[in-house]
């Protein structure tokens, strides 16, 4: 009985490596396409009458050429392509995580630029929209302005809650400051301590630098940099990169 199990064990153990130098082999082998083309390659070289249209009719049926392989590369490349950033993590990447931020109103989120305009109208700028919400979702966002009367103040509010940043967003209307001079937007932002502060009046910009972690300028013009923590960009949304 021993003999008989040793015999058995020995004719397993021998299958199996028959069975591995044959799989080895075959793998290794070229297919059949490819060796008759390297047999018929050989007797047109052996041919010197055999012209090169013949060595061009010997190319297997199924090789690939160039623009397939360029094809089959792009889809490889776009599907290991990481995938682009949205929006908020842009807005999250730009601002260095920061948790609260102030903003003029004037020039930056609105279309008027000085507070006389205020007087007659207010209008949100459609394409700072979406970066506006982006930042309520995750920061302290506080809205202020210079005006000059009580008007001016209710068309402002009125604006914003027309343009949905008060039902989209996490913005509330107790966070939109009013103040009679520029001063007084400066001494806001003094007291927030916020870690961004963003206006297009360059004197208040320059005046805040060494009290604010960081500032965005936003100006038409191309603005020299006054400190290495103010940053510049002709509007709200093109510093953020969404137009």
């Amino acid at each position: 009985m021993i003999v008989i199990r040793d015999i058995r064990s020995f004719g397993a153990v021998a299958g199996l490596a028959v069975a591995i130098v044959f799989t080895w082999r075959l793998l290794r082998a070229p297919s059949g396409s490819q060796r008759r083309q390297q047999k018929r390659q050989g007797a047109s070289s052996s041919n010197p009458g055999v012209t090169t249209h013949s060595n061009l009719s010997v190319v297997p049926s199924d090789a690939c050429s160039p623009s397939d392989d360029s094809r089959t590369q792009n889809v490889v490349d776009e599907f290991f392509q990481p995938d682009k950033p949205t929006l908020g993590q842009i807005v999250r990447q730009k601002l260095s995580e920061g948790r609260k931020v102030t903003c003029r109103l004037l020039g930056v989120i609105l279309e008027e630029s000085i507070p006389e305009e205020l007087q007659k109208q207010a209008t949100v700028r459609s394409s700072v929209l979406e970066v506006l919400l982006e930042i309520t979702k995750f920061c302290d966002l506080y809205l202020m302005e210079r005006v000059l009367d009580d008007e001016s103040e209710k068309r402002v509010l009125v604006a914003l809650e027309e343009a949905g940043v008060f039902t989209s967003g996490g913005l509330v209307k107790d966070k939109v400051l009013f103040c009679s001079t520029e001063n007084g937007r400066s001494s806001f932002v003094r007291q927030l301590e916020p870690d961004w502060h963003i206006d297009s009046n360059p004197e208040i910009v320059s005046q805040l630098a060494r009290f604010i972690k960081y500032q965005l300028h936003v100006s038409p013009y191309k603005a020299e940099r006054t400190a290495a923590n103010v940053f510049s960009a002709p509007s709200l949304e093109q510093f953020f990169g969404s137009i």
